[in-house]
């Protein structure tokens, strides 16, 4: 896709990852709306929203605002979630934070961009969003947070079979560990002794936005190999 012009909707625009990917687009030339937890600072003209991710009325609420104060949406990028970790984080209360942030609230506003992203004559859209490499190995450990992750990204993989002939495309991003503080701010439990320093941001803001402009489906890392693949 084109990135110069594109109007995008930045969910987690407050988060570390979120203002670096807003950053990046920003100087890419898209055309943004921005929302987040807090109320994001946005650039002149660039409109601003707030929403509390367990609540799943007004993540969805959020995109229609977004797409009337933009005339429309061509992306909506996601950039939200929570971690948790150690038997403090297998619990009912906690799996179900989890599954809410990491799992419902992607799909709310991913449900209701598809609902205002343009014909395929006119382009389409590209929904995007951050999963997790848990999604791809689940961790002893993080069991319900790599459930939360696995499930967006199995809701994706279906989503963007559903929607192709929309001519809607669906990226979904499974980084490592990111240095983002995250893991820092889990809902339960604390960051494994075992788990490595956090990933660049900006290493991963590249490939996104590469798999933007290439319409790729994921974004992946080997573990092995240490390196980002597109696919």
């Amino acid at each position: 896709m084109e990135l110069s012009g594109a109007r995008t909707l930045v969910v987690g625009a407050t988060g570390v990852l979120g203002g670096a990917l807003t950053e990046a687009l920003r100087d890419q030339g898209a055309t943004l709306a921005l929302a987040g937890r807090t109320e994001p600072a946005g650039a002149d003209g660039e409109p601003t929203f707030t929403l509390d991710a367990l609540d799943l009325e007004r993540c969805a609420a959020v995109v229609d605002e977004a797409a009337d104060a933009l005339g429309g949406l061509d992306l909506v990028l996601v950039a939200i979630g929570v971690a948790g970790f150690g038997e403090e984080a297998e619990n009912d209360v906690v799996t179900e934070h989890l599954l809410t942030v990491n799992a419902q609230a992607p799909m709310a506003i991913g449900r209701a961009a598809l609902a205002r992203f343009p014909s395929k004559a006119d382009g389409g859209g590209t929904l995007a969003m951050i999963s997790a490499i848990l999604a791809d190995v689940p961790t002893p450990g993080m069991a319900a947070y790599s459930a939360s992750k696995a499930a967006l990204s199995a809701w994706l993989t279906a989503t963007r079979g559903g929607v192709r002939r929309q001519g809607v495309r669906v990226l979904d991003i499974r980084p490592p560990h990111i240095g983002t503080g995250l893991a820092d701010r889990a809902v339960a439990g604390t960051v494994p002794s075992g788990l490595k320093e956090g990933s660049d941001v900006g290493t991963l803001v590249g490939q996104v936005l590469q798999a933007l402009r290439d319409d790729r489906r994921t974004v992946t890392f080997d573990l092995r190999s240490g390196e980002y693949a597109l696919g």
